[in-house]
């Protein structure tokens, strides 16, 4: 067997493969044995079909498949030994002598192959690189928005007589027109836009009436969700004008700040005053503001990469391969999505490459660690006082990672994770103190 590979150009190579008889008949030979050991057939004992039928029968279906095979396992071998970095997989080129072929497994084959290569650039991080970490601090709203938000949490839900702003209203709400909507619900007034509106929601009593533009009331989605229809019959509203009749006030009074509280958010005696109670929470919210910071910087990391790497990719290639490897999608699909398809290509490979440079190795308990925090936090989300057993994550991390997607999903995640430590060693970083309700905007230029 020969092979060999031709540059076209500085992102396009073909491999050209060369096949005696030599190369592959013994694979053939093997896959026949293997297949006269399994074979049922009438007219044969299970086990004891001859070879040479089984060459006659199915001999080249299997003759095409162990080529393939060979050639492939052959191909990925060279690929490594050059250290060639290819994108996508090689296709193959059509060749007019290829319906010239026997398949009689006397032919020499020549098969040839198109690769799309990386782009040649430098990783533009460096020692002379400068990026802002910012040092977050809880504003005084949102740490007073945290504890009412985990006051409410424990909160009681009760029934006042008359209704203040935040109230839930359960309410009938009648479509002023002949034969129209009516139906008794639930209405946030939190979640009102006009401020008109909202003002003539409070002081409200149990049957008393008030009429509403339910357009100009609430958003698109809200109004689906409240008369139960769908979000294409609440855009199309011919009459938005509703009467809106008080059947009950629902209030969520939040929790009194008291041992019993505090010893539901955290260990028992831990917490005993509210001055101890205020430092928890800003401690909580400022370690998730430190979450918010690294994010920063990863994103400032990666356009800073994306801006000053120009590299040119094998457009068309890639999209063939696009279209080969996902026969369901339409060019135009595929058109459509090419300009992401390009940029998250151009970033894996930046990653890449400070991965080989700097021999960074993803660990398989890393990755399980990371399942494991991932569930963590989703069941603290849900239930804050429970707290699961390190073995129970186990379990729960390994039934994730035996779906392929979600494991492939989580090694991609960790790789990036040490992309971006080792990113912080390399190039210079100046702290800077922020408060949040700054670094909301700033986040958002």
């Amino acid at each position: 067997m020969n092979i060999s590979h031709q540059k076209i150009d500085d992102i396009s190579a073909k491999i050209t493969v060369d096949l005696t008889p030599e190369d592959y008949n013994p694979a053939v030979d093997k896959a026949i044995k293997d297949q006269a050991k399994k074979a049922k057939l009438p007219g044969f004992r299970p086990g004891l079909v001859p070879t040479g039928h089984i060459r006659r029968t199915y001999g080249k279906a299997i003759l095409l498949d162990e080529i393939n095979r060979v050639v492939n396992e052959k191909i990925s071998a060279y690929i490594t030994e050059e250290k060639l970095e290819v994108l996508g997989q090689p296709l193959p080129v059509d060749n007019e002598e290829d319906n010239k072929y026997n398949w009689d497994f006397k032919d020499t084959f020549n098969f040839n192959y198109e690769i799309g290569l990386a782009p040649i650039f430098d990783v533009p991080f460096s020692a002379e690189t400068e990026f802002t970490e910012y040092d977050i601090k809880a504003d005084e709203a949102t740490l007073v928005e945290r504890t009412k938000n985990l006051r409410r949490s424990y909160g009681k839900m009760t029934n006042p007589e008359v209704s203040e702003e935040g109230d839930v209203l359960y309410a009938t709400l009648k479509q002023e027109k002949e034969d129209g909507i009516e139906k008794t619900t639930s209405v946030r007034t939190d979640v009102i836009e006009d401020a008109k509106i909202k003002k003539s929601l409070v002081g409200l009593k149990k049957d008393d009436t008030v009429k509403i533009d339910i357009k100009k009331a609430f958003k698109v989605a809200d109004i689906a969700r409240i008369l139960g229809i769908t979000e294409e019959e609440a855009e199309n509203l011919d009459v938005t004008k509703f009467e809106l009749s008080v059947q009950n006030i629902n209030r969520l009074e939040e929790a009194d700040l008291n041992q019993e509280f505090f010893d539901k958010l955290f260990p028992e005696g831990e917490v005993t005053t509210e001055e101890q109670f205020n430092e928890k929470v800003k401690e909580e919210v400022e370690n998730l503001f430190k979450q918010n910071s690294a994010q920063k910087l990863r994103n400032d990391m990666y356009t800073f990469g994306m801006e000053k790497v120009e590299a040119k990719f094998p457009e068309d290639f890639l999209k063939r391969w696009l279209q080969a490897t996902n026969p369901n999608l339409s060019a135009e699909e595929i058109e459509e999505g090419f300009a992401d398809f390009l940029n998250n290509l151009k970033w894996t490979i930046i990653e890449n490459r400070i991965v080989t440079a700097n021999n960074l190795e993803v660990k398989y308990d890393e990755v399980v660690d990371l399942a494991k925090e991932r569930i963590y936090g989703q069941i603290k989300m849900y239930n804050i006082n429970e707290e699961p057993t390190d073995e129970q994550l186990g379990q729960f991390a390994m039934q994730l990672l035996s779906d392929r997607e979600q494991a492939n999903r989580l090694f991609e995640e960790v790789k990036a994770l040490k992309v971006f430590d080792h990113l912080k060693t390399t190039v210079k970083t100046k702290s800077k103190k922020i408060d949040y309700d700054k670094f909301e905007k700033l986040d958002n230029k």
